[in-house]
């Protein structure tokens, strides 16, 4: 992806997508920001300077992404960047079921609403770059649903690369520990955890290459994919004694 085109980043307001934003804005990207917190999201427009702000709110997707499509509708995108989610820790028993249904809305149900939109949308070759993550990797306790919703997005991502080639370039985005707003929700010890810069700086890197998954840390990742690859009398094992049950 090169920094002098269209870029469209939901879920800007905060966090990886804030921290892109400001990285292509320095870049010369033109760029449309949405999110549902709308006094944020102008004012991280115009800190851009002159970033469009397009509010949107996942909570029903059909109509979000519907009149987003007729709004961007004229020219071209370069990339459409998708990092809103939401995420609250806590045991299956705690979890309210209108919360889950919102969060698996947002999460996953967007993606598929996005994903039918996205060829009407970008420049042939252009890319969509979902977010899954390194909890998609294998289910950890008290990290449901988040963790189901990003290995559902993982799966997603797969089938569109191949799906949706060569007119549109699907990218997967898998980031470990990243200092935002949810993982300061997180009552355990995050190992490598980075900040928002540091994972935009990856990202960015990422996307100008030619890989389908973009995951860092790499000494962090590469050891839950390793973990993923064992028997599940193993991983299981392991999982149990991460979570302080061994």
């Amino acid at each position: 992806m090169t920094a002098q085109r269209r870029v469209w980043i939901i879920g800007a307001s905060s966090g990886i997508g804030q921290a892109l934003a400001l990285q292509l804005a320095a870049e010369g990207a033109e760029l449309i920001l949405s999110a549902r917190d709308e006094g944020a999201l102008r004012d991280l427009a115009q800190t851009c300077g002159g970033a469009e702000a397009l509010p949107l709110d996942l909570a029903d997707p059909d109509a979000a992404i519907t009149a987003a499509v007729t709004a961007l509708s004229g020219r071209p995108l370069e990339a459409i960047i998708f990092t809103a989610a939401l995420y609250e820790p806590g045991r299956v028993e705690e979890i309210e079921p209108a919360f889950l249904s919102e969060l698996i809305t947002v999460n996953l149900t967007s993606v598929f609403h996005l994903a039918k939109a996205a060829p009407r949308l970008l420049r042939r070759g252009g890319q969509l770059v979902l977010f899954g993550s390194v909890a998609g990797y294998l289910g950890l306790p008290s990290g449901q649903p988040y963790s189901a919703t990003k290995a559902a997005v993982a799966n997603l991502a797969e089938s569109l690369a191949v799906e949706l080639a060569p007119r549109v370039d699907v990218r997967l985005v898998s980031p470990g520990f990243v200092r935002t707003r949810l993982t300061d929700k997180n009552r355990f010890n995050m190992p490598a955890i980075l900040s928002p810069e540091e994972a935009a700086r990856a990202v960015l890197a990422g996307l100008r290459g030619k890989g389908f998954e973009i995951h860092f840390p790499r000494r962090f990742t590469f050891a839950m994919k390793l973990l993923r690859l064992l028997p599940y009398r193993i991983s299981l094992a392991l999982t149990a004694r991460i979570a302080g049950r061994g």
